[in-house]
């Protein structure tokens, strides 16, 4: 079993623009193919993990998630990296119309996404990592036993200022961005 760094998409790996309703709304981050490029070579997997409930809301098809995948897919791939997996989520649990609209168990905070992957990929969720700009992505790691870390973009600055004080618990680990989480986990993580 192997460990794997999961990230979180939209405010973690590229731009948080609200809904990435088109394709030329999904900006990568600069450093987002070295981070990644770093996590292939360091022996752990990368893996996307993304809630898009805009799918659900009706803002935009399906067939747009897997466009922007295949896009993201093909950028790393240029730079020599790669992503072990990407799961993502279209549901929601109010809006929409069935199949989309439906209580699941892979919106995260829940942990499907996570639990499938680990599946899927032959994945040791105790040597893992989750990184996100959202709370809920640090309490999704703890959920299933792994680490969580939070970034400060995307969503990030705003709820760690607004909502910080009030967390139960501080996420395992708290960086600028994913390029600042990634280099601290491979460091900590070899010594």
């Amino acid at each position: 079993m192997k460990p794997a760094i999961f990230m979180d998409r939209d405010g973690t790996l590229c731009d948080e623009v609200g809904y990435v309703n088109h394709l030329s709304r999904f900006r990568i981050f600069p450093f987002a193919v070295d981070v990644v490029r770093w996590i292939n070579r360091s022996g752990r997997l990368a893996v996307l993990v993304t809630n898009q409930a805009g799918v659900a809301r009706g803002y935009f098809p399906e067939s747009l998630v897997t466009e922007v995948h295949a896009h993201l897919a093909r950028t790393l791939a240029d730079g020599d990296a790669k992503l072990d997996g990407i799961y993502y989520c279209p549901h929601h649990p109010t809006v929409g119309e069935p199949p989309y609209r439906q209580d699941c168990d892979c919106r995260k905070p829940r942990p499907g996404l996570l639990l499938r992957a680990a599946k899927e990929l032959d994945i040791d969720l105790a040597r893992s990592w989750m990184i996100g700009d959202r709370y809920s992505d640090v309490k999704l790691a703890w959920i299933v036993g792994a680490r969580g870390a939070f970034v400060k973009t995307g969503y990030g600055r705003g709820e760690i200022e607004h909502f910080g004080a009030s967390w139960q618990r501080q996420p395992d680990l708290i960086a600028e961005d994913l390029l600042q989480a990634v280099e601290r986990i491979l460091r900590d993580d070899a010594s």
